[in-house]
């Protein structure tokens, strides 16, 4: 069973900056293709990046602040980085996992979730 633990997440003022991290434990990481969500009150889940379980593919959606990225460590832990951060940007955000492959961009795809960490940014 593996467990997802979210960290990182805050109060920030437009246009700052934050690392997200979701550190795994209780299966191999190697093994793991990593997403990241983010769910609004009132809104559906949606899908803002995802690495595959070998690094070689990854994506970040453009819906999030004005850049970052998604990056994982060989130990385990899953990061990301988003900045120029807006007020609709505010959300909890979601580390999901799923069993080797590559990333999925639905909540479907994923086996494992954890709790969430709240981002609020303020204008």
């Amino acid at each position: 069973q593996v467990q997802l633990v979210e960290s990182g997440g805050g109060l920030v003022q437009t246009g700052g900056s934050l690392r997200l991290s979701c550190a795994a434990s209780g299966g191999t990481f190697s093994g793991l293709s990593m997403g990241w969500f983010r769910q609004a009150p009132g809104r559906e889940r949606e899908f803002v990046a995802g690495i595959s379980w070998s690094s070689t593919r990854s994506y970040y959606t453009d819906s999030v602040g004005g850049g970052g990225g998604i990056s994982r460590d060989n130990k385990n832990t899953v990061y990301l980085q988003m900045d120029s951060l807006k007020p609709e940007d505010t959300a909890v955000y979601y580390c999901a996992a799923a069993l080797y492959g590559s990333y999925s961009v639905s909540v479907s795809g994923y086996t494992y979730w954890g709790q969430g960490t709240q981002v609020t940014v303020s204008s």
